[in-house]
C-alpha cells in the first residue's frame, strides 16, 4: 500500500492511501472514523490490525471517500517524525567525496601535485576506519521537514547548496535490542528523502569534530516523500535511484551497493535504547548522488528531483528569501 498525508482546499493533515495508479486518494477516515485513521503516526502505532483495515479500504473504498489526486495537496507523509537519524550507508559516496576533498585541499597547496602523492601516501581524507566496523548516524531536526512540491528555503548565510538523493525508512514496531534477524519486522514502510545541504558551512564546522550543525540545521532541509510505501511492497536493497535537476540527470545509483542494510541500522541504533512507532531512517546518499562528488552545485531557482524506483518522485525547488 501507498500511504500519504494531504490536506484539501487548505484544511487540516488527512491520512490517505493511493489507489487507481496514484491517480486518486481514499480518504482513511472519512472511509471509517476510527482514531487509528486520524494521522499517519496513529496509524503507525496502532499496528498490524489498523494497517490491515486500511488495506482492506483501500482494495474497496466508499465512493465519497475518494478524491481526485489533483483535488489535494500531498504534505510529508508524517509531519513532524518522533526522531530522524541520517546514516551513513553507501561506501561509494563517502570514496567519491573524499576523493573530492583531498584534490581540493591539494589544490590550495604551493605544489598541488605533491601534496596530493603526500595526502594519498599518509592516508588522509580517506573513509575512517570505525565506519567499517559500526554505522555511522546523526541526529537531523525533526521539526524542520517539508514534502514534495514544497520549497526549500536556501539559508541566508550559506553560499554553496547541495542536494542529497537518499531514501528510509519508517519504525512501526518500537523496542529495544533488536536483533538484526528479526529487525525487518520493525519496518512499517518507506520514502524518499532528500537531505539538503549547506556545504561551505559544513566543511566551516566539521572540524569542530561533533558536526554537522548548521550545514544540516535550517527550515526545509529535510525533505520526505511524496509517500511511504509500506514494507510488503517494496524490496529496498533492488531500487534504481535518481536525481535530476531541471530536468537534467546529475545522478544515478542503486540502493543494491548498500554497505550498512537497514537491519543493521536497527540492530545498531536499539542497542540499549528504545525505537519508538513512526521514527525515521535515512540511508545516507548512494553513491554519486549529491553535487559534492560531481563538483556541481544547486542554483536559485533550480528544480530538484529525486526518483527511486517502487516509491516514486520526490520534487522541489530551492529558492532564496527575498529580504
Amino acid at each position: 500500500m501507498r500511504l500519504v498525508t494531504f490536506a484539501r482546499g487548505g484544511g487540516p493533515d488527512r491520512l490517505g492511501a493511493l489507489i487507481e495508479n496514484d491517480g486518486a486518494i481514499v480518504d482513511l477516515h472519512a472511509a471509517r472514523a476510527e482514531p487509528a485513521f486520524a494521522s499517519m503516526l496513529t496509524l503507525i502505532e496502532a499496528g498490524d490490525d489498523a494497517l490491515a483495515g486500511a488495506t482492506r479500504i483501500a482494495a474497496d473504498p466508499p465512493a465519497s471517500a475518494v478524491l481526485a489526486i489533483a483535488e489535494a495537496t500531498l504534505r510529508t507523509p508524517l509531519p513532524a517524525p518522533p526522531q530522524i537519524r541520517d546514516c551513513l550507508c553507501f561506501e561509494e559516496h563517502l570514496k567519491r567525496a573524499y576523493t573530492v576533498l583531498r584534490k581540493n585541499r591539494a589544490a590550495a597547496e604551493p605544489d598541488p601535485d605533491a601534496a596530493l602523492r603526500e595526502f594519498e601516501a599518509k592516508g588522509l581524507f580517506q573513509i575512517p576506519e570505525v565506519w567499517y566496523r559500526q554505522p555511522i548516524y546523526y541526529k537531523a531536526n525533526r521539526l524542520a521537514v517539508i514534502g514534495t512540491g514544497e520549497d526549500i528555503l536556501w539559508p541566508d548565510y550559506a553560499k554553496v547548496m547541495d542536494y542529497e538523493l537518499e531514501f528510509g525508512f519508517f519504525i512501526g514496531k518500537g523496542g529495544k535490542n533488536i536483533p538484526k534477524e528479526r529487525a525487518r519486522d520493525h519496518i512499517f514502510g518507506y520514502s524518499i528523502f532528500n537531505d539538503i545541504s549547506a556545504r561551505d558551512a559544513q566543511m566551516i564546522e566539521m572540524p569542530g569534530g561533533l558536526g554537522p550543525g548548521k550545514g544540516k540545521d535550517f527550515d526545509t532541509g529535510n525533505v520526505i516523500g511524496p509517500c511511504i510505501v509500506t514494507a510488503d511492497e517494496l524490496d529496498p536493497y533492488d531500487c534504481t535511484m535518481i536525481a535530476r535537476i531541471n530536468g537534467e540527470e546529475w545522478s544515478r545509483g542503486h540502493s543494491g551497493s548498500i554497505h550498512w542494510t537497514f537491519e543493521d541500522l536497527i540492530a545498531h541504533v536499539s542497542r540499549s535504547e528504545t525505537l519508538y512507532p513512526g521514527e525515521f531512517f535515512g540511508s545516507g546518499t548512494v553513491g554519486g548522488g549529491c553535487g559534492l562528488e560531481l563538483e556541481r552545485y544547486l542554483s536559485d531557482g533550480d528544480t530538484i528531483e529525486l526518483e527511486v524506483e517502487g516509491i516514486g518522485m520526490l520534487r522541489n525547488r530551492i529558492v532564496k528569501e527575498e529580504r
